[in-house]
């Protein structure tokens, strides 16, 4: 365990975690007093720290957005955060996921960075099922600090325990 951590350290610059809460923005609903809350308090249990919001930069009248409505949630996860973060996904979350077989090889880029989509956060074991009543999808991105070749790339997401599809 030491070892894949160092790992990580030493060859990951950060992890990205992003959610999207454009169609969850737009029900209708008192919003930002009663179910940005609650979503804020998932992401922050989830990641180990408060994110930042991401406000629309333009209004478009065809899907009800408002400039300077939040419309998604982001953590920049660095360090031994994003240590904690990897081996609970690897060892806890994709176990949790249902039907899962593997990510896509393509799913990385051809600089090294890989991205990784979670449908349902109630993978998670820090998210209570039985309590969370606006599930929300997250995208997870690694990015590597100087591997550029995708095969190396692919080498070293295989060695620090990521299931890859066969």
């Amino acid at each position: 365990m030491d070892k894949i951590r160092s790992e990580i350290l030493n060859n990951l610059e950060k992890v990205v975690v992003n959610s999207g809460l454009g169609k969850i923005s737009s029900s209708g609903t008192d919003f930002e007093g009663k179910i940005l809350p609650g979503i804020i308090t998932d992401f922050k249990s989830i990641t180990g720290q408060n994110p930042s919001t991401r406000t629309a930069k333009i209004s478009i009248s065809g899907f009800k957005l408002r400039e300077g409505s939040i419309i998604g949630l982001m953590s920049t996860l660095r360090g031994q955060r994003m240590a904690d973060f990897l081996m609970k996904l690897n060892n806890v979350v994709f176990p949790r996921i249902r039907d899962f077989r593997g990510i896509n090889r393509t799913s990385v880029d051809s600089s090294g960075n890989l991205s990784i989509g979670i449908r349902e956060t109630i993978a998670f074991p820090e998210i209570n099922s039985d309590v969370q009543r606006n599930n929300f999808g997250l995208e997870i991105t690694l990015t590597l600090k100087d591997m550029t070749k995708k095969e190396e790339a692919l080498a070293f997401y295989t060695k620090i325990g990521i299931p890859f599809k066969k």
